[in-house]
């Protein structure tokens, strides 16, 4: 028997506007420590590999992310540097190739059911009979890894048993952030029963919970072995199954993702992508609704650890010590005459004066200030901006891609102009525009370009010259960030002014 942890790297954290935004959303913003949560999520996984015993280890993990966010996968399971064998029996064999870490690509949402249904999908054929699924949201803030590993433990034997495990956080306030779980007996296998769900309630409702007892946050983390999960999907959502068994049927799979030189490596995750069309034919549903309520054998572990689904500026300035005025200062953030405020200001300097309950938020192109008691419905202020067409509802002025990020400081009617940084080894695709030149000043680091026929080195404060239609390139051939500023002129400069003819990350022109 082993735990598989496989990661859900979905949602796009509209509650987090304007820091998480759909194409960077929260799970991948460094929030902690100069960490995303999806990093200390893994980082906490593979904790529970090493303190597992021998039986309960499992050298595969899964990720379960959007095809837009796989390459923000790719850096995060870099950065939590995992040291998962390839070569491992216990690897997954998909496509008759063997990997340590796979990445399911979603072409779009479809709830956690879905996510979940192909996760078991994908490791049906490797699996035992007593096998498990450990599913972790990649956006938790949990910080005491051995309380969070001894509470998988303690949720191994019900498991085990054909129940379905889910995990409940000891409430210490009121919350109406979180669903419930109401407690029931105790079970011979050392977890609860689950007398039921409750929905978020509202703040009186909530306050009644917490007095009457016996009632946990619902964490959204499950242990079910890959037959249990399966065969309850097949009796309580058998649509949803039927899809995910039609998209994974005819999934295809990358042998390995391509390292930052372009060249594939055996340790790099696979993606697999589910077959669009029947995916997209998939109900969206949650897990919650198409299974938990319903199945007959559902069991739960109590957690007394910290823990945080970080889905609010309210979860966030709590992540912050507070003066003794309440205050919570991130940043180049001041407060003067203030109480209970909270500033998160990573670049430049905000000053709150004379204000009480206030989140502020700035960032470089939008600014949120928001009172405490409306913290919850900054996912409407997203759809708003998504009715205007702002673009600052989707995406940041710094836009990763998979070879690194640009950053559009300044624009005008006929110029741009970005900051461009590039990881060591890694080259943007080979390319041409068509209405735009563009202008190439290194500040830092070494570029090898491509222009027309011939290929040379800039070094720090030179420069070169891209006519407009001229086929280019750019790549970083030194061991440390390449960093240039790029101006762009031209009657039009949009981002679809593109014509790709070779590219290392397989993106279309």
């Amino acid at each position: 028997m082993k735990i598989t942890p496989v990661v859900l790297c979905g949602g796009s954290g509209t509650r987090l506007w304007p820091l998480s935004r759909k194409s960077f959303p929260k799970q991948f913003v460094p929030l902690i420590g100069n960490k995303s949560l999806l990093q200390l999520t893994l980082e906490r996984l593979a904790g529970l590999t090493v303190h597992a015993n021998a039986d309960k280890a499992s050298n595969h993990l899964i990720c379960v992310a959007s095809e837009e966010h796989r390459f923000l996968v790719s850096d995060a399971l870099d950065a939590a540097h995992l040291t998962l064998n390839a070569s491992s029996n216990s690897t997954l064999n998909f496509g008759g190739s063997k990997a340590a870490r796979t990445v399911l690509l979603e072409p779009v949402g479809r709830n956690t059911a879905a996510a979940m249904a192909i996760a078991a999908l994908a490791v049906k054929a490797n699996a035992g009979p007593q096998d498990l699924l450990l599913f972790c949201p990649a956006d938790h803030h949990i910080p005491d890894t051995q309380a969070f590993v001894d509470s998988v433990h303690a949720g191994v034997a019900a498991a085990k048993l054909g129940a379905i495990v889910t995990f409940g956080v000891v409430p210490t306030f009121p919350s109406t952030a979180y669903g419930y779980i109401e407690e029931g007996t105790e079970r011979q296998d050392g977890s609860r029963s689950v007398k039921r769900f409750i929905e978020k309630p509202n703040a009186s409702k909530a306050q009644e919970l917490l007095l009457q007892g016996g009632v946990l946050w619902n964490a959204g983390i499950f242990l079910v072995s890959v037959s249990t999960l399966l065969q309850a999907l097949e009796k309580h959502a058998p649509d949803i199954l039927k899809s995910c068994e039609a998209a994974m049927l005819a999934a295809k799979q990358e042998s390995g993702a391509p390292s930052q030189t372009g060249e594939f490596k055996s340790a790099a995750p696979a993606f697999v992508r589910p077959e669009p069309g029947a995916f997209k034919a998939c109900r969206s549903e949650s897990i919650d609704y198409a299974v938990m309520e319903h199945f007959f054998d559902v069991a739960v572990v109590p957690f007394k650890g910290q823990w945080s689904d970080v889905g609010s500026w309210n979860a966030v300035a709590d992540l912050t010590p507070a003066d003794a005025d309440g205050n919570r200062i991130e940043g180049k953030g001041m407060a003067l005459h203030a109480r209970n405020t909270f500033v998160h200001a990573p670049g430049r300097t905000v000053v709150a004066l004379g204000t009480q309950d206030l989140l502020i938020v700035d960032t470089s192109d939008a600014l949120l200030v928001v009172h405490r008691d409306h913290a919850e419905g900054v996912k409407e202020v997203v759809s708003l901006l998504e009715k205007g067409q702002l673009t600052e509802a989707v995406t940041h002025r710094k836009v990763a891609r998979p070879w690194g990020w640009y950053d559009s400081v300044d624009m005008g009617e006929r110029f741009q102009v970005k900051r461009i940084g590039v990881k060591p080894g890694a080259s943007l695709s080979l390319q041409k525009h068509h209405h735009r030149a563009e202008h190439w000043i290194v500040v830092a680091g070494t570029a090898e370009v491509t222009r027309g026929s011939e290929t040379f080195l800039l070094s720090e404060n030179q420069s070169t010259y891209i006519p407009i239609g001229e086929v280019h390139r750019l790549k970083n051939p030194g061991k440390v960030y390449l960093e240039m500023i790029e101006v762009q002129s031209g009657g039009y400069l949009g981002e679809d002014d593109i014509v790709r003819l070779e590219d290392t990350y397989g993106r279309a022109s």
